[in-house]
This record gives structure tokens, sequence and C-alpha cells, in this order.
């Protein structure tokens, strides 16, 4: 019998036609859920305050109790979704929030070790013992984010991918001589570890730049009502995806999660809401956004190039 060319063409956009309302009504009822996951998520923050109790114990002549904004430091408040350190390099920041991280019992972001368990933070670890965490809801949802975490994770997996794949070199060449079930077989563990590491972080993970692995590294992690101490997560980032990781936190924090970050960048500092404590005079403080010095510094270099380039000569 002879194809009725009309009839199937209609049966093909009818077809068409139900396939494109069915996306659209899986499209609604994934943005209805999202609203009401994001609706019942209440922008509490867990964590409140961090609190440096001074015991005796603790030696004002070492660091890392000797460092002015430690030694000085009383308490500060968390109770903000976003709440930033700022300073200059050595003025105690990465050092507070370390030990906040080991206090809090975070788990490393892509690390096998807890924070409580490294060996470089053998006097962050003293700190954590010496400061007291004020808790609305205690939590070890989340995650500790220092860059150089993120860059030993990828070396590692670029590592991981080479072996599995040089494995799988030397098992085409052991079995050279067997039947193709044989080696199917014998790769199919390691096909298995590739193809989870492939659905993780994509067929080729080099071809991402470091900016855009980091920041798919960072959301795969994010869940709700997380809490997230970030050490200067900038260092992966170019300006633009700095914007990018800022889209993310506000995501998040619709949904309930909590960040403190200790960074140098204007642009996280200005994430909105952010409390954005200085560590650079002493105790630390409060401080609005554009008058922080790390502000100022790039606006009026921005403003007058010459005239800071001028000086250096």
């Amino acid at each position: 019998m002879a194809a009725r060319p009309g009839r199937d063409a209609g049966g093909s956009g009818r077809r068409t036609t139900r396939a494109g309302a069915k996306a659209a009504r899986d499209d609604a009822a994934r943005d209805a859920r999202t609203k009401e996951r994001r609706a019942q998520a209440p922008i509490v923050p867990r964590l409140l305050a961090v609190t440096h109790t001074h015991p005796r114990w603790a030696d004002t002549s070492r660091f890392p109790f000797a460092v002015p904004s430690i030694r000085a430091m009383d308490t500060i408040d968390l109770d903000a979704p976003v709440t930033c350190f700022v300073g200059e390099n050595g003025s105690g920041k990465s050092t507070l929030l370390e030990a906040v991280g080991i206090a809090a019992a975070l788990p490393v972001a892509g690390g096998a070790a807890r924070l409580a368990d490294d060996p470089t933070l053998v006097e962050q670890r003293q700190l954590a013992r010496a400061i007291r965490l004020t808790w609305a809801i205690r939590t070890t949802r989340g995650f500790f984010l220092r860059a150089e975490d993120f860059f030993a994770w990828q070396q590692q997996q670029q590592r991981l991918r080479g072996e599995l794949l040089a494995r799988l070199a030397e098992i085409d060449e052991e079995l050279a001589d067997a039947s193709e079930h044989a080696r199917t077989l014998a790769r199919g563990p390691v096909h298995a570890s590739l193809a989870d590491m492939e659905a993780r972080y994509g067929a080729d993970p080099d071809a991402k730049s470091h900016g855009e692995a980091f920041l798919a590294f960072f959301q795969r992690r994010l869940v709700p009502q997380g809490l997230y101490l970030l050490d200067e997560p900038e260092a992966a980032l170019s300006p633009q995806r700095q914007l990018a990781l800022v889209a993310l936190v506000l995501e998040a924090i619709a949904e309930g999660a909590q960040f403190v970050i200790a960074t140098h960048s204007p642009i996280l500092l200005a994430i909105p809401g952010a409390r954005v404590w200085s560590f650079d005079d002493g105790a630390p403080t409060i401080v609005p956004w554009d008058e922080t010095d790390h502000v100022r510094l790039t606006r009026d270099f921005l403003a007058a190039p010459a005239r800071y380039l001028d000086r250096l000569r």
C-alpha cells in the first residue's frame, strides 16, 4: 500500500508538538520546585559569631596570637549571609578563617584530609582551640576552600586520568593475544572509572581554563543551607569569572547558604548585603565597601594609572 505522506507529516508534527509541550511542562515543574525549595530555605545564617577567648596559655609573642588583629580581637559578628574578611597579606584574615574552619569541622573541598589533620596548620589549630563559635543552627554542611586546594585537586585529577589511560594501554598490550571479550572484561573497571570522571568533570578537563574549571568545581559542591568558608577564591579567577562567582554565591544565598570569604577582590567585597571586616588596623572592624583600602587603591589607580606608575620609577 502506498504511503500517505500528508498523514505521516501531520503525525510527526503532532509528535513534535507534544514533545515540545512536555518539555515546557517539565521546565515549568522544575522552576516551580526550585522556587518552592528556595521559599522553604529561609536566609538564616548558621554561624553567628566567632569570639577570641584569650586563654592564658596563648603566647601573644608567637604566631598566630602575635598577629595584631588576632591579639586585639574580641568578637566578630558573622550573622549576615555573606561576611568578608579584608586586609593586607599577613593581617590575619586567612589565619582566622582557617581556625574557624577547623573549629567548625568543615570538610576541605576536593581534599582527602580534614583541616584538623593538615600538617601546615599547626598554629591555626592552636587558634581554633582559643576561639568560640556561636551557632544559630550547628551544621557541617558546606566546605572550606582555598584556591590552592583546587589547584592541588586539579593536578590530582590529571594524574589519575593519565594513570587510567596508561592502564588501558597496558591491558591492551598484556592481552594482545587474548580474545576481544577477555580484553573488554579486563578494561571494564578502568573504563568505569574514566566514565565516572567524565560524567563529573567532562571528557577533557584540560580543555577548560582554570577559571572555568574552578567555577564548575565550586558549583558542583554547593548544597542548600550550607556554610562555605572561602580563602581568596579570586586567585583562580579573572574579573569576569569573579562576577560569575558572585552570581553563584547569590543563588546559593537564596537557598539558605552562608559564606565567609577572605579576599582582596573589590568585586567580591561588593557582593550585595556583604558585611566587610577589615583586619588592617588592630582589632577587626566593620568598614563600608567603598572605604576599604583595596577598593580605594583600585579605584584611584584606574582613574590615574600614570600617577602611580611614575612613583615606581
